[in-house]
């Protein structure tokens, strides 16, 4: 009898711990991932029975905010000119929560859920009151974003506009794009119909072209190899390189040419200054080659190529708004180099990135981080935190960056004066990639800064897919943007 006491002890106990580890897993183990779930209904009405946080433009006007309903759920998400703000905003809905944007990155403190509003959360607990969301306060110029956003019009293309001492991102637009405000429906068919609908469509409305897609640079790409040699010492802005009329490609039979004359030089060679001012691909392509892979690739590196740039959030905000890498690859023969060097081949780049490196080149080499948010408050308006400006790295010497903004003032000057602004300097480098099979269309680039004497803000504007080049497809909105940014 005892032994069949003994074995029924065993199983009870066994079956209790069996118990007691499966309670364990569901209630503590994956307890976050069971509440985030999109099955998880009473979430969902949990996360929208509180009024989520504001997000707001630099001067306070509202881009997104929840405002109270008569429905199961307890307050509607809304965003103003949505288009206009998707890409920084990103949307809130019952099918997908906070994706894309600060709705992602800051997810947990527009909830209320952060740790950094852990004491509001107490106080809810014991006093019954709301459990409110904090608010984020970014640093985009809604004058500035209205602009890019109509200037790039029916166009496929972004537009950065990047505080050059701070790295504060004031504009980041992206055509076409889509209106959050018909993903927030709290009809849940309909939300997932217009989220399928966005999805499918084939200009891909929804990705984020400022940070998430990548172009061929074109001779954007030149200002980094310009750096490149600058800062081996070996040349100056007046030493006389090889040019020519055209360069055949080191291993190929593929002559390579210039759009002018002036880009040929004289005699076979062309000062470096000439040869960024009037864009000689036969210039920069023999310089690439002499400079080598390693020693471009190490510069871009120092400018932000081949990393994955954190624009706003970490793992305690949300899910961290991310730029995709720019890429300048490990491995290419000398004729790859070549084309690289001149912004075309297996070179990419996203308009931050491009961004970026004209507010380097503006800001005597110092690469600022790029911040999306100036504050976060708490729902009595109390300071949770608080963007403070962070050098990402010395990407070259203050003397480089002098020589590169004096080159690229000559662009404006002498090659592209439609750029000029009444009383102001202007820097710039502008940038034609062929694209598609034939090479029959192209990616239109502009970079630029201003004052070129006092730089402030910086410029990278793309349009995909067009029968232009870059002086004319970007030029006109960097010139618009410059003029609207510097007369506030």
């Amino acid at each position: 009898m005892n032994k069949y006491l003994r074995q029924l002890f065993t199983a009870v106990i066994a079956l209790f711990v069996v118990l007691g580890m499966s309670t364990t897993i569901i209630t503590a183990i994956r307890a976050n991932s069971l509440s985030s779930g999109p099955r998880n209904a009473r979430a969902l009405y949990q996360e929208y029975g509180a009024p989520r946080g504001a997000i707001l433009a630099s001067d306070g006007t509202i881009l997104a905010q929840s405002t109270p309903v008569n429905d199961v759920f307890s307050y509607q998400r809304s965003y103003t000119n949505g288009p206009v703000y998707a890409p920084v905003t990103g949307f809130f809905s019952v099918t997908q929560r906070g994706d894309r944007g600060i709705e992602s990155s800051r997810n947990k403190l527009l909830s209320g859920k952060a740790d950094a509003l852990f004491w509001d959360q107490l106080k809810s607990l014991f006093t019954g009151v709301e459990n409110k969301g904090a608010s984020i306060e970014t640093s985009i110029n809604p004058k500035l974003q209205q602009l890019a956003y109509q200037q790039l019009g029916s166009n496929d293309g972004a537009a950065v506009v990047i505080e050059v001492k701070t790295g504060r991102i004031l504009t980041l637009a992206s055509a076409p794009s889509y209106d959050p405000n018909a993903l927030a429906t709290h009809d849940t068919k309909k939300a997932t119909a217009n989220y399928s609908k966005l999805a499918a469509q084939a200009n891909s409305p929804m990705i984020n072209r400022a940070t998430s897609q990548l172009y061929p640079p074109g001779s954007t790409f030149k200002t980094i190899v310009a750096a490149t040699a600058l800062e081996s010492g070996d040349y100056d802005t007046d030493t006389q390189i090889p040019a020519g009329a055209s360069y055949t490609l080191p291993g190929t039979s593929t002559n390579l040419t210039n759009t002018t004359t002036a880009a040929n030089g004289i005699d076979g060679k062309i000062t470096l200054q000439d040869a960024l001012t009037y864009s000689s691909n036969t210039a920069f392509a023999q310089l690439g080659v002499k400079l080598g892979q390693d020693k471009i690739a190490e510069q871009a590196k120092k400018l932000g190529y081949g990393s994955s740039i954190t624009i706003d959030g970490t793992s305690s905000s949300g899910r961290p708004m991310k730029s995709v890498a720019a890429k300048f690859p490990d491995t290419l023969s000398d004729d790859k180099v070549a084309l690289a060097s001149i912004g075309q081949g297996d070179v990419l780049s996203t308009p931050l990135q491009n961004a970026m490196v004209a507010a380097a080149i503006a800001n005597d080499g110092k690469l600022m981080r790029p911040t999306l948010v100036d504050r976060v408050r708490a729902s009595d308006l109390s300071t949770l935190s608080e963007a403070t400006p962070e050098v990402m790295s010395t990407a070259f010497s203050s003397s480089t960056a002098s020589k590169l903004n004096q080159m690229m003032q000559s662009v404006v000057e002498h090659d592209a004066p439609s750029l000029q602004l009444s009383g102001i300097k202007v820097a710039a480098k502008t940038g034609t990639a062929q694209i598609g099979s034939s090479n029959q269309t192209n990616d239109a680039w502009v970079i630029g800064f201003a004052p070129a004497d006092n730089p402030k803000i910086a410029v990278s504007v793309v349009i995909h897919n067009v029968n232009q080049y870059g002086v004319e497809a970007a030029g006109p909105i960097m010139r618009s943007l410059m003029e609207e940014a510097l007369k506030q």
